[in-house]
């Protein structure tokens, strides 16, 4: 069960857990304090270190999701334990993701919960095809929706972060026209997608459904 591949899934939930902690908490006033008068105040001063790690737990996360598939493959590592964590731990992290930026203002409630809904219901169809012998595999769209999905999450997360203190090259992700363009379109390219494959799964388990 402790092969490469799952030891990878689980630490995507250690990231989640790493991240939902960090949001759990506000350091901004104490890093004001600890700045203030240093050499990096002009630099680090709106930073809060907290969410920045949240933020880099949640990217660690998403990475994490391409390499233990990729091991499982390479490594001829797949088990079931495997192929029931693996969707979990995605879910888990997108959820806690979207649910906390619902929560500061920056994703509209209804959009979180479509997400959510669409995810459990794949997850729901999956577990029928599975209990009568099937295999719904992930297709395209659903791996689209899965890269608009992280880039608003990361996008947002940077903003919330780093809000105007990325260097100049990188600046346009956290705020300005370029920041919110981005955040704009990935969210509603995530919403389209999400709808879209959603419809695909359950079109694909019709057989299933009747």
């Amino acid at each position: 069960m402790f092969n490469l591949p799952n030891c990878i899934t689980l630490s995507r939930i250690i990231f989640v857990i790493i991240f939902t902690i960090m949001l759990a908490f506000d350091s901004s006033s104490t890093n004001k304090e600890l700045i203030e008068g240093t050499p990096f105040a002009g630099y680090f001063y709106a930073i809060t270190w907290t969410k920045a790690v949240a933020l880099w737990a949640f990217v660690l996360g998403a990475i994490s999701d391409f390499f233990d598939g990729y091991f499982a493959r390479k490594l001829n590592q797949v088990t079931n334990f495997g192929k029931l964590l693996d969707p979990l731990a995605d879910k888990i992290l997108v959820a806690a993701a979207f649910i906390y930026l619902s929560s500061v203002g920056y994703c509209p409630f209804w959009v979180s919960t479509l997400i959510i809904f669409r995810e459990f219901l794949v997850t729901g169809l999956r577990q029928i095809a599975i209990a009568q012998g099937q295999v719904i595999a992930a297709d395209g769209w659903g791996k689209w929706k899965t890269t608009f999905q992280l880039t608003f999450c990361i996008a947002c997360m940077i903003h919330i972060a780093y809000a105007g203190n990325l260097p100049q090259p990188l600046r346009f992700l956290s705020q300005g026209i370029g920041g919110e363009l981005l955040r704009s379109i990935s969210l509603w390219g995530a919403v389209i997608l999400t709808l879209w494959s959603g419809i695909n799964y359950c079109w694909k388990s019709r057989n299933l459904l009747r």
